[in-house]
């Protein structure tokens, strides 16, 4: 349970984990073109890259999930506050925190690599010989596919230690088919922070693109959660607003089958 960290720790673990998400992720991106060279980018590549989000959402959702659910998506977080397991009174915290640490991890990018990483991109996610529709859809589906697998991991009946693996692999796969349409940001900070370092840093950034990333992310993380929740929702569910939800492991088993207040009544008319 995640009652044991205080706010300002959780704040900082999405803060903490979303720096590492778009240093290792978004930063394997300009790594990968500055070592290619004049070489063609090729499927492998895109393979590398995808293994590098992969890993680090594997390792921040062991390390960092027990402390603030390692959300580092405000779609997520969106999602589950939606859905009843988050606070709404934390949300803006935490996207705060998760845009925070994505200017992080994309300014520590160009500290490790130099300009260079500036003067390939960044990484930053964008669309150039498609429509906004087209691109919406692509962040709309890669963003649900994501979330929709999270709270699959997370829920009561799942098998528990592996939801870290599976949210790795999701995104691992998601990026495939969704990166050649829009670099497969499927996630608002991660789509921020980069274009607000690679702006200060001096390179073209296309600001009108970001409400299309934005809206179609949040937007999936809010159909995810209810699509999910419809499916699979039982009578021993019922709807928890706690401190948070670790992305580690799944909600706790055991629930009563019916509320409290269901409970109180039926033992007053007994």
């Amino acid at each position: 349970m995640l009652d044991e960290s205080s706010l300002a720790q959780r704040l900082a673990a999405e803060f903490i984990g979303t720096a590492f998400l778009v240093f290792i992720g978004v930063g394997s991106v300009p790594a990968t073109l500055i070592v290619n060279g004049d070489a063609p980018f090729t499927m492998a590549d895109l393979g590398m890259i995808s293994l590098a989000f992969g890993t680090v959402v594997v390792a921040t959702v062991y390390a960092l999930g027990h402390i603030g659910g390692n959300h580092i998506n405000p779609a997520v977080t969106l999602g589950l506050a939606v859905s009843g397991k988050f606070p709404w009174r934390q949300v803006p915290g935490y996207v705060l925190a998760q845009a925070a640490g994505a200017v992080l991890g994309a300014a520590a990018i160009i500290g490790v690599l130099g300009k260079k990483a500036s003067d390939v991109g960044l990484g930053v996610a964008k669309y150039t010989s498609i429509s906004w529709t087209q691109a919406f859809t692509a962040e709309f589906v890669g963003t649900f596919i994501l979330v929709f697998v999270i709270f699959g991991v997370i829920h009561r009946k799942a098998a528990a230690g592996f939801a870290g693996v599976a949210i790795g692999l999701v995104v691992f796969a998601a990026i495939i088919p969704v990166a050649p349409a829009t670099g497969a940001s499927i996630n608002p900070a991660r789509t921020f922070g980069p274009m607000l370092v690679q702006q200060i840093a001096g390179g073209q950034v296309e600001w009108r693109q970001l409400p299309v990333y934005v809206v179609a992310e949040l937007l999936a993380g809010v159909a995810a959660a209810l699509l999910y929740g419809v499916l699979a929702r039982t009578p021993a569910d019922r709807a928890l607003s706690s401190s948070g939800i670790d992305l580690a492991d799944p909600e706790p088993s055991g629930q009563p089958d019916v509320s409290p207040e269901l409970a109180s009544r039926q033992s007053l008319s007994a």
